[in-house]
């Protein structure tokens, strides 16, 4: 399994003091960041676009990983990258060119990843498993924060797991202390983590905690 990466999703940060936020999260050991990007159109709410990434990537050298809910993702892809995202992730149910979409990824020098609503089936994205550096697998349906972790969805890491054991599996939706195990040896090593970093009085502190946390299981 790859190495484990706690990457802390700033949909739940206090935008008007985003710059500590990001600040927080980078000394309590965060090794990315999650940037959920939403159109109001693929799910029913709408975050940024690309000038706030630009923003962050001034702002830090932590990896920027963006989880594109939009539809039509190619439109947009050229404008992340330019934004300085380190890699995109597109939902398989948001194009009807999946492949394509991932190689243009590559092409203009991004890590791609590959991500399915929880109602959706792994066979709809296998065929792409050995070209794409990340696989996402949704645990809430995507849209809103703060959601409770969809118990069914966790058989999908291990199956992805079977399939591909050195992929990185990151897991999104209802993240928090007491499931982080259960998700680990489901086979997850990439976590995305949201209100239980941010809604907590010291997110760096929550940072910190998570990261102990992690390093426990690994040994």
């Amino acid at each position: 399994m790859p190495a484990l990466k706690l990457a802390p999703s700033i949909l739940n940060a206090d935008f008007t003091e985003l710059g500590i936020a990001i600040e927080q999260v980078e000394k309590g050991g965060a090794d990315v960041l999650h940037l959920d990007v939403m159109d109001g159109h693929f799910v029913p709410n709408l975050t940024f676009g690309p000038p706030i990434v630009e923003c962050i990537r001034k702002k830090t050298n932590l990896p920027l990983d963006c989880h594109l809910m939009v539809s039509n993702p190619e439109f947009l892809i050229p404008l992340f990258v330019e934004a300085g995202a380190n890699s995109l992730t597109v939902h398989v149910e948001s194009t009807k060119h999946i492949d394509r979409t991932i190689q243009q990824i590559k092409e203009l020098g991004c890590k791609a990843g590959i991500t399915l609503n929880p109602g959706t089936p792994i066979d709809q994205i296998k065929h792409v498993l050995d070209v794409v550096d990340l696989v996402l697998v949704m645990t809430i349906n995507p849209g809103f924060g703060g959601q409770k972790l969809l118990p069914y969805c966790v058989d999908k890491i291990t199956e992805i797991r079977a399939l591909q054991p050195d992929l990185d599996i990151q897991i999104d939706g209802g993240v928090k202390a007491h499931n982080l195990e259960e998700l680990y040896l489901a086979g997850a090593n990439n976590f995305v983590v949201g209100s239980a970093i941010f809604n907590q009085p010291n997110p760096q502190v929550a940072c910190e905690n998570f990261k102990k946390q992690m390093k426990t299981l690994q040994s």
